[in-house]
């Protein structure tokens, strides 16, 4: 089993997400798998959604059963699906109300958070999962990454400027 003593804590996540989402690239998402086998992947690309203001962001619609964890303290799982088949993973970000995330959009050797989901076997029961006591999945510090790539976010022309525009994608330099 990974040590657990560089897990990421709740402070991590309890930010702007904006900061958090640069800050993950290069982290280790640890999944363990049904049967045991655990696995480790480098985070290399990543979206930042900022509350309720962010037209892109789901929770710019406001409080529905999909986006309740969003309102939630960061450090919890959300998870939804898109196309009928595919699991998007995102970690709350910022306080209590916030409604704030990251997308994980890459892994090493998975780009696309499609492609992720399905190597991780996400599913609708990881909604709401807490990263800190997670047996499943959760996220061990690394060092910084020294160079990486900022953009505009992908998909969201329906949120209009300037939101479609906000640099807040991430990648790892060079993915």
């Amino acid at each position: 089993m990974i040590s657990e003593n560089s897990r990421l804590g709740a402070d991590f996540f309890r930010r702007d997400a904006v900061v958090i989402a640069h800050e993950l690239l290069g982290k280790k998402l640890v999944r363990v798998f049904p049967g045991g086998q655990t696995k480790g992947y480098r985070i290399t690309e990543t979206e930042a959604y900022c509350g309720q203001e962010d037209l892109a962001c789901h929770a710019s619609k406001g409080l529905t059963k999909r986006t309740a964890v969003m309102f939630e303290p960061g450090g919890l799982v959300y998870v939804y699906l898109i196309y009928g088949q595919y699991w998007m993973l995102n970690f709350v970000t910022g306080v209590a109300g916030d409604a704030s995330a990251v997308l994980i959009r890459g892994l090493e050797g998975f780009d696309g958070p499609g492609k992720l989901g399905r190597e991780l076997q996400l599913d609708g029961s990881f909604y709401g999962e807490n990263l800190q006591t997670s047996t499943r999945l959760w996220l061990e510090n690394a060092p910084p990454v020294p160079e990486y790539h900022s953009s505009p976010r992908i998909g969201i022309h329906y949120s209009g400027e300037p939101w479609s525009s906000k640099p807040w994608r991430f990648s790892v330099q060079g993915q």
